[in-house]
């Protein structure tokens, strides 16, 4: 069964979509059929699949998840105690507690089977720059 890892950098918070090189990857293996799991190997960043067409929606679900959860020296966010790495620490483990990690998607015809608008990312939740590893796994 194929494997590979991915590396993605960031640049802080945001939507970093790697579609291309997931079909790259399930081109490569020349397999009709299978799954695609997509696994990253962090604890404050997640992957979801949503609309690669307009860029609003990516400014739009970055700022939802912001409002949703603030950064930890926020009055709101007075009950967290794990801030040792920042106040953008622990809300980021909690938007990824609220996102994925894993994410299974068909293969048909050769072809991940996302939909026309649909595109894979990974949704960054820390303010600094990271380097970020994303496993690629086929099986069919």
């Amino acid at each position: 069964m194929p494997q590979t890892a991915i590396q993605i950098s960031t640049r802080g918070q945001g939507l970093y979509e790697f579609t291309d090189e997931a079909e790259r990857f399930v081109r490569q293996a020349g397999r009709d059929e299978g799954l695609l799991t997509v696994f990253v190997r962090h604890t404050s960043c997640s992957l979801i699949i949503q609309e690669n067409a307009d860029p609003d929606v990516k400014r739009d679900l970055n700022a939802f998840f912001s409002r949703l959860v603030p950064p930890s020296d926020d009055p709101s966010m007075g009950w967290v105690s794990h801030t040792m790495e920042g106040p953008d620490d622990m809300p980021a483990h909690i938007k990824a507690a609220l996102t994925a990690v894993s994410i299974g998607i068909p293969i048909t015809g050769g072809r991940l089977a996302l939909g026309t608008w649909q595109g894979i990312y990974l949704f960054e939740h820390r303010n600094s720059p990271h380097r970020r590893e994303i496993v690629l796994h086929l099986s069919s």
